[in-house]
């Protein structure tokens, strides 16, 4: 119990401490107007208050991955804590806080655009590919997980393909209409039941003296699968997650003031790992260990697991909420996944977003995809979502050092953990059976190596780069900011 409540306490210290180190770092300009003002469109661009942004943030960045990824991670034992809580601090928030003020200094650019200015133009369509492929992933995952939990939820009673098309069509008019419409309106009410659900299950935790498990670095995992760096890729969304990548544009365009940023990036990263820590001490809690969690999981997958701690812990009624709560996190995910394909695939092919016939032409073709993606097991879905989710987050913390590198500022503070990243990211492809399989060690030294050279090449334009003076932010020249 005391590592569970000491790890919430770190979270919250490090917002109030290395965010505003990396706030004063990166250095905010309250006068510069932002993008939701200068671009103002009325569909993408509308400024949005301070508590509305927070909260379409930690909804759009808080799909099932800070529930079902630590419940999957509690399997390894308390060490899930410490990645939480490191990871949250000093990469996740890290990654969310940067992407989302250079995307604001960039009239709200999307990542393939930000690593076509700072990493190369090549970049530009890696980056755009990586980032369509992780959000449909994550688009399909997040139809099919709240689909499932309402149908366990309503005993069966409606069908299944019913709930799907349901949720469909909420994802097409989501995407389609103004973000001020259906978005702007309908998140202040979810994220509501979203916290005070998530916070129910963890007061009744410590209440009831749940027999959360102290620190220690054994692995639990009933399997003895490697702690890593397979947790890094089970525990995403809670930690660092690159899908926050393909998001935070979307608050980019809606900001009124840099100054809002720490609150609304970094704040909300935080937010969402206070969220793991509480369903991870769950799943290591209830259930007598490991074993009897895997068992569970291995009859019903997380959304079982969800469900009996929901009524464990909260009693039936409450129980039903907490599990509305966990529906809302995919559904206000995958709403956003698609709107940010449908935003990503108009800048790279410079189509104007005005019309709605431009905006769902592009749509269309991603929800037929979707569709078809529904039909393939979501376990090897997620699989593949967690291996794309993590090397995005690479590319935008080097997109987010190479910036500060440019600028002079301290860029080791996003170097570090992307480089870290980087092995991980490397040595699992190398060693999963959905890469090429090699032996642990072999996959290691390939990891470290590949880290080398590439962490090279990324010194070597860097370089290149200061000296060129490549410019930071677009020119807002003859803009005034807008009270």
């Amino acid at each position: 119990m005391y590592t569970f409540l000491a790890g919430i306490v770190l979270l919250i210290i490090g917002y109030f401490t290395y965010g505003k180190f990396i706030e004063k770092m990166f250095g905010v300009k309250e006068e510069r107007a932002t993008p939701a003002y200068v671009n103002s469109d009325g569909i993408d661009y509308v400024p949005m208050s301070t508590f509305k942004n927070s909260l379409i943030q930690l909804l759009n960045i808080a799909g099932t991955g800070p529930v079902f990824g630590p419940i999957l991670g509690a399997l390894y034992g308390p060490v899930a804590f410490v990645w939480i809580v490191i990871g949250c601090i000093f990469a996740g928030a890290v990654h969310d806080y940067l992407t989302g003020m250079i995307s604001i200094r960039n009239r709200g650019a999307h990542l393939p655009e930000l690593a076509s200015k700072f990493l190369g133009k090549i970049m530009k369509h890696v980056v755009n590919a990586f980032a369509v492929l992780l959000l449909l992933l994550v688009g399909t995952v997040f139809v099919s997980t709240p689909a499932s939990l309402l149908h366990v939820l309503m005993d069966g009673k409606i069908a299944l393909s019913l709930i799907l098309v349901a949720i469909f069509i909420y994802y097409i008019l989501a995407t389609i209409l103004p973000v001020d419409k259906i978005i702007g309106r309908l998140y202040p009410y979810f994220g509501a039941l979203l916290v005070v659900s998530t916070l129910g299950v963890g007061i009744s935790l410590v209440v009831q003296g749940a027999p959360i498990p102290e620190l220690t670095f054994k692995n639990f995992h009933p399997t003895s699968a490697p702690i890593f760096p397979l947790i890094l890729f089970t525990i995403t969304c809670g930690a660092l997650s690159g899908f926050h990548a393909t998001q935070t544009p979307i608050i980019s365009r809606t900001t009124q003031n840099e100054k809002q940023g720490r609150k609304i990036f970094y704040g909300m990263m935080i937010a969402e790992g206070i969220i793991a820590m509480i369903w991870a001490a769950a799943g290591m809690s209830l259930f007598n260990g490991s074993t009897g969690l895997n068992e569970i999981l291995a009859a019903g997958g997380p959304g079982a697991v969800v469900s009996q701690v929901s009524t464990l812990t909260l009693g039936a009624i409450g129980g039903t909420f907490a599990v509305l709560g966990v529906v809302i996190l995919p559904i206000t995910s995958g709403d956003t996944a698609f709107r940010s394909a449908r935003m990503i695939i108009a800048e790279y092919l410079t189509i104007a977003q005005k019309k709605l016939s431009s905006r769902l032409w592009i749509a269309a073709p991603l929800f037929v995809i979707s569709a078809v993606l529904t039909q393939i097991d979501f376990n090897l879905l997620w699989r593949y979502f967690s291996w794309a989710n993590q090397a995005t987050a690479v590319i935008a913390l080097f997109v987010g050092a190479m910036y500060l590198y440019i600028a002079r500022k301290n860029y080791w503070v996003a170097l570090v953990p992307g480089s870290f990243m980087l092995v991980m990211v490397i040595t699992y492809i190398l060693n999963a059976q959905i890469g090429l399989g090699l032996s642990m060690n072999i996959s290691w030294i390939g990891g470290i190596i590949g880290s080398a050279v590439l962490i090279g090449l990324f010194f070597n334009a860097a370089k290149k780069s200061r000296a060129n003076n490549i410019s930071l932010e677009d020119d807002i020249s003859g803009w005034n900011k807008v009270a």
